[in-house]
């Protein structure tokens, strides 16, 4: 690797005897990089333990989406044939647990490859909140409790009186309604949390950004430093 200008040039030596083709040849030399994968202490001093607290609240938040999708799933509702097929609680819960995941592991381990990783899965990720917000706004609107409260049921082999049927209508009405209260305040928790993770995915990019620009804007001061030139040429004369 070689830095003129201001520009970086990657020398990579070709494989004739490999089967993978050269762009593979490319991506594998520039993982196993001991540039790329060594921790920089400069990047731990950087980050901190910001992202270490945006990455445990997404994996809450994706244990949540998870653990509340359960409960949209087990009531049959005007939009369970979307979450059965679909199943968009769960791998966005399972997409926000790795997202925080990677951000603890380059808060931990703070290798320029790490970082940049994180950054990407993080952008990504604002994406992903996004959708998430949106699918349970349709799901707020739409959401009704298939079941009819006229269809009245008969035990055994007497007929119930009128009043006592009218009172089975009546509660059937408040157990349908108190339902669907239920799955309306657990879609709104939802999208709460959702907007939260959009908060966490920006913020961990953004640090993330910062820190890879600190790092650029150190090596280019250290580079253009006139006083390791003077004490090179000290050096040089003595």
């Amino acid at each position: 690797m070689s830095r003129t200008d201001g520009v970086t040039i990657f020398t990579v030596t070709s494989d004739p005897e490999s089967r993978w083709p050269l762009l593979c040849q490319i991506l594998k030399s520039l993982c196993y990089s001991p540039v790329c994968c060594s921790v920089s202490q400069q990047l731990r001093k950087t980050q901190r333990t910001s992202l270490s607290v945006l990455g445990a609240l997404q994996i809450m938040i994706g244990l949540l989406h998870i653990g509340l999708g359960i409960n949209l799933l087990v009531v049959y509702n005007s939009y369970w044939f979307t979450i059965r097929y679909t199943g968009f609680p769960f791998w966005l819960g399972a997409l926000f647990i790795v997202f925080g995941i990677i951000s603890i592991l380059s808060e931990k381990y703070p290798s320029p490859c790490l970082v940049i990783i994180n950054v990407i899965l993080n952008l990504a990720g604002v994406a992903f909140a996004i959708t998430a917000i949106v699918l349970y706004s349709i799901y707020v609107a739409n959401v009704r409790v298939w079941y009819s409260c006229e269809q009245t049921h008969y035990w055994g082999y007497t007929t119930p009186s009128p009043a006592s049927d009218m009172q089975y209508i009546d509660n059937c009405l408040r157990g349908k309604t108190l339902i669907v209260m239920l799955l309306r305040s657990i879609t709104g928790v939802l999208i709460v949390i959702s907007a939260a993770e959009l908060c966490a995915v920006i913020s961990s990019a953004v640090l993330g950004i910062q820190a890879l620009r600190s790092i650029n804007k150190k090596k280019n001061k250290s580079c253009d430093d006139p006083e390791q030139y003077n004490a090179l040429l000290d050096e040089v004369t003595a």
